[in-house]
Parts: structure tokens; sequence; C-alpha cells
């Protein structure tokens, strides 16, 4: 595939500032257009085409979010950029659920600026070459992962193509649907396989004690430091490091992670001595990184860092048969394993699992298979072997509710003491479905049908007026 330079729209109304933004990018390998309003933008799209798009979202004569709506009608293609005050993070936010690519927050920085034009190109060209492939013929395996779905078709053209990469990746997904396995994937089909993949999960380890599993530390350098420890990042070097759980970290050592993602150097717990590494970084989170970043959890900077080259696997209950192509494959290795008969499921079986929402994902399916297996035995897995939660889906099993008492109601209606304000009750709703929902946003307002844009602003607001549960800060 021919290189070409790619062309880059910045839409930017204070003259000074387009001065020193185009100062900022002067180096870089692009041709860089500027104009200074929202009618001058519209009037340029068609005609230039752009590949990135960078938008001021505060203009003159109209909104940057009118724009936005406009480039993602229009089909072009375009990566956009949005540019925004530091105090109007929930308009990025907004701004990234209408199909931003990234944000940078005012005022810009220059090393911030390139970063993230650099891993929008590169993103871009990755993209272009997963899209060469999009008409291969579905593969129901591929490198650990089970499934022929149009959505796990493009994970494995994301893994393929960006394996060889040096590029970070961040994996995005609910609990479960196998981000290490990923992680897992893209090293062993990139140049560092045959050094180890290192894993760390950020969730697992005491926060003390989190800076010398990463970095090391010398003999001496706290108390039971009997002996000096090679950390993850000294072991990793030639290799890949993997990071689960990443928006678990301190902030504390966030902002030593993100020198030295930078850097590649590094200082053991206790040591004066600077180390130099060369380690690929694959990170992982169950939770929405954009949420973490608005509440201020998790470094922007890093987030900028890290989210490289994007990677969003999808939940079990929206992969369709996948499902039923899992379980039969944990249905021939544990009946293999354990000596049982088990072939098939019956229809109904196999009807159970298809209605399941499965909240645990693939690790939930994994053992709802060895518990039939270790329980059970035949040749067709029957629905009443089916665990009872699959059995009892409302789906499967629709039940009329009972009446409530009318003394009960009038009793509810009646007491004055037991009506509450309607705004809390909007927020308890919203926040036990959030928590139902294990902090994936975009799933809740799915259930409540309602943009996840409204929920965080509605989070935010919360938070700024001290009204959220210490369990959702």
């Amino acid at each position: 595939m021919e290189y070409q330079i790619p062309t880059v729209l910045m839409v930017e109304d204070s003259a000074p500032l387009s001065a020193v933004y185009q100062a900022y990018l002067k180096h870089e390998a692009v041709t860089l257009i500027s104009v200074a309003s929202g009618a001058e933008a519209l009037q340029q799209l068609p005609l230039l085409q752009p590949d990135i798009l960078l938008l001021d979202l505060h203009l003159p004569d109209m909104s940057g979010m009118e724009i936005l709506k406009h480039v993602q009608a229009s089909a072009l293609g375009i990566s956009t950029i949005v540019m925004t005050a530091n105090g109007s993070l929930d308009m990025a936010v907004d701004a990234m659920r209408l199909g931003a690519h990234d944000f940078i927050a005012k005022p810009v920085d220059a090393d911030r600026l390139r970063v993230t034009l650099r891993n929008t190109i590169e993103y871009r060209r990755l993209n272009a070459l997963v899209s060469r492939y999009q008409n291969v013929y579905p593969r129901d395996q591929f490198e650990g992962f089970v499934g022929a779905s149009v959505s796990m078709q493009e994970v494995y053209h994301t893994i393929e193509t960006a394996a060889s990469s040096r590029a970070t990746i961040f994996i995005t997904g609910e609990s479960g649907t196998g981000k290490e396995v990923c992680a897992e994937a893209i090293h062993r089909l990139s140049g560092r396989h045959n050094r180890p993949l290192v894993a760390l999960n950020c969730a697992a380890i005491p926060k003390d004690l989190m800076e010398s599993e990463i970095f090391g530390h010398v003999k001496g350098a706290f108390t039971g430091a009997v002996s000096e420890r090679i950390g993850a990042a000294g072991r990793a070097h030639g290799s890949t490091l993997f990071m689960d759980e990443v928006c678990e970290m301190d902030l504390e050592l966030q902002s030593k992670l993100l020198r030295f993602l930078q850097t590649g150097c590094f200082q053991k717990v206790g040591s004066s001595i600077t180390e130099q590494v060369d380690v690929r970084i694959i990170c992982a989170t169950n939770r929405d990184p954009l949420l973490e970043v608005a509440a201020g959890r998790f470094r922007e900077d890093l987030y900028y860092r890290l989210h490289v080259i994007p990677l969003q696997l999808p939940p079990l209950r929206e992969r369709g048969d996948d499902v039923l192509r899992i379980a039969e494959v944990f249905l021939r290795n544990f009946a293999r394993e354990e000596g049982k008969r088990f072939l098939r499921f019956s229809d109904e079986a196999r009807r159970a699992l298809l209605v399941y929402h499965w909240p645990g994902n693939i690790r939930q399916l994994q053992n709802a298979i060895r518990q039939i297996v270790v329980l059970h035995d035949g040749l067709d897995v029957t629905l009443n072997m089916l665990p009872a939660l699959l059995r009892q889906d409302h789906r499967l099993q629709p039940q009329t509710p009972e009446p409530m008492p009318q003394t009960l109601m009038k009793t509810t209606i009646a007491s004055e003491g037991s009506i509450r304000p309607l705004a809390v009750v909007e927020r308890d709703a919203i926040l036990q479905a959030i928590e139902a929902c294990r902090g994936n946003i975009p799933h809740a307002s799915r259930l409540l049908e309602v943009s996840p844009s409204t929920l965080y602003r509605k989070l935010q607001g919360w938070q700024e007026q001290g009204l959220l549960p210490d369990n959702h800060k």
C-alpha cells in the first residue's frame, strides 16, 4: 500500500492560537490547512476531504458539535480530534460519543498535540489495513478465541494488523470477555514472541507494593526488601508488558508510569540509577476510561499515551450464535477431562444459552458448562441440567407478577414520609443500573434507554455537588 501524506484541516478561530498550533506541527509529515470559522470548515470539508479534522468546539458562528455531526453524517471517513477548554470535559465526552476519535484539553501542549496527531495517523493506517481484509472468509477460531460473529472478525483483524506495530494497545471490555487472551494473541503474533509475555494485574497488587512490582527495588529499599528485585518493566525488556486493570492504579504511580512510557527509563525503588528498557505496552480495563478521566481517577495525559490503538471486546450477549460455538468447545473439552459422554445441547438448552444475558461473559459460560459436565451425565445437555439462573430467565419462563396488595398500595401512597423527590429517585435508579452493569456506562444507558452522554453529564453534576456515594466516586 503506497503511503500518502495525510491532510489535516484545523478549525481554530483565534489567529494567534492557529499560528502556535501550526508552529507545533511544522515538522510533522502532514499537509496542514487552517480555517477560522465553522462556515469555512463546512465549505472545505467536501472539497478537501481531509483525513483528520482538528476541531475547536467553541467557534464564533456555530458549535463545533454541529460540525462533528455533519462529519459523521457525511460518511467521509474523517477522524476528528476535538479541542476544548479544561472546564468543558463533559463536552469532550459528548464529542467522543458522537464519533470523535480523540480530544485535547486547552491550553494545548505541543507534545500532546503531536502525540495525539501521530496516534490518530497510526490508527488510520492500521484501520486501512484492517479494511483490506474485511472480505476474508470468517474464522470461527483465532489465537485462543472462538467465535465467527462480525464483531469478533473485526477483533481478529485488528489483532493481526496491530501485532507487528510497536504502538501501545488499549483493550477495553467487560470482565470475562477475554482481555488477557487478546493480549497473549497480540504478543504471539508480534516480533517479540520469542520472549515471554509479562502480565501484571494492577487490581490484585496492594497500593504500597505496586511501584516495586512494576519497576523493582534494591535491597533495603523498605522493610522486607531483603534482596534486590527486578520488576515487570525489567523482565519485559525486549518483550511485551501487559497491564491488566490499569485504571485501578494509584494517581501518584500513574505519573511515574507516564514518565516511563515517554522515556523508556525508570529507577528501581530505593535506587538513584536510571535504567532503560525496550518494552511494548498492552493495557486493559473493564471500566470506561473516559469516565475515569472525567472523574479525575485517571490522568488525562496518561490516557493519551496509552490510547493509541483502541480495541473493544464485545460482551458475549452481543455476539449472537458465538455463545453456542463457545459452549460446544467447552462441552467437548470438559467431557474429555471428566470422562463423560456429552456430545451436544438439546434445542431447549441451546435456546436458553442464546437468550440468557451472560453478565459474567465467557468466564461465566465456562463455569456453567463445567458445572453441567461434573454434575450430570448423558449424550445431550438438557434444559433441566442448566444452572438455575439460566433456567429461570424471564424470557424462558415468563411469569405474571403477583398484584400488590391493596393495603400495601394504600399505605405506600398515603404515607407522605415515604415520598422522595423525583430527582432523588432518578439518581438512585441510575446508580443502581450502573452498579448492576458493573460500572459499564454504555450498557447501563441501553437498559435505561438514554444516551451514554446523558449519564456522563448527570454523574459529573452529582459529583460536583457531592451527591455521589463513595462506591460511585
